[in-house]
């Protein structure tokens, strides 16, 4: 459908209005505007990589202060370890690109009540989403002090920075996918799927389901960073019930 002119401007077509090549088309442009942000992103987390190693190594010297080095046991794993890297600090630095290519695909479809809670909506994803991340990474030297204390003393650790970024960078990210249940649990009450009063009579059966979670979800399995990723997670409950009933009104 041809775009109208009004007050000298182009509007987009109305998604109702739209073809499915049209929302094909939509999608594919931004699609390609997130690779190119990604893309651009690589590159320059590519440039500062050394940077980027040290963090993701600091838990590890903390964990272990007098013997923190890494050890490589193929060829390959240098140009592996950079490039994997890369792609991590390239998703970091182009995701408000990505989330807000995501925003501009949706938003014609929604209606002006849901417009309206969009915004606090991935306003909060992300602040969730990041203190998780930052949660794991705080816990992250007690993980490895209790992974190391299971061979028993007789072991001694040699890591490789492949393995071990991928433990932390997993850890980081489950903890801040987990984060983002409060955000789901307001979600489906604002959308009527579930009602406060029915979440408030389940919260004995809620706190031993997010109790099984935290231990499924924490890849260390150390008591401590499971009792940390359950705290917050039990606590989100109830604060989600009061934000649905407050919302709700």
């Amino acid at each position: 459908m041809a775009t109208r002119l009004l007050n000298g401007r182009r509007r987009r077509p109305s998604p109702d209005a739209m073809t499915l090549a049209q929302h094909l088309g939509e999608l594919r442009r931004r699609l390609i505007i997130s690779v190119i942000a990604f893309v651009i992103g690589s590159s320059i987390a590519a440039a500062f990589y050394q940077g980027m190693l040290n963090l993701l190594q600091h838990p590890y010297c903390r964990a272990n202060p007098h013997h923190c080095g890494f050890y490589v046991t193929g060829p390959l794993d240098p140009l592996t370890l950079r490039i994997q890297m890369a792609a991590f600090g390239g998703l970091l630095i182009a995701s408000p690109v990505i989330l807000f290519q995501i925003w501009r695909f949706i938003t014609p479809g929604l209606n002006h009540n849901e417009k309206r809670y969009a915004v606090p909506f991935v306003t909060a994803s992300i602040a969730l989403f990041t203190s998780g991340c930052v949660l794991a990474y705080s816990v992250f030297p007690h993980a490895l002090e209790f992974l190391r204390s299971v061979g028993g003393p007789s072991l001694h650790q040699i890591l490789s920075p492949n393995q071990y970024l991928s433990l932390i960078l997993l850890m980081m990210f489950l903890f801040g996918i987990t984060f983002e249940f409060p955000v789901v649990l307001v979600g489906l009450q604002l959308a009527n799927v579930v009602r406060p009063g029915q979440l408030l009579r389940a919260w004995r059966w809620a706190v031993i389901g997010l109790t099984l979670v935290a231990a499924v979800f924490t890849p260390s399995a150390d008591p401590l960073s499971m009792l940390v990723l359950a705290v917050p997670l039990i606590s989100f409950y109830f604060l989600s019930i009061a934000l649905g009933k407050l919302l709700g009104r």
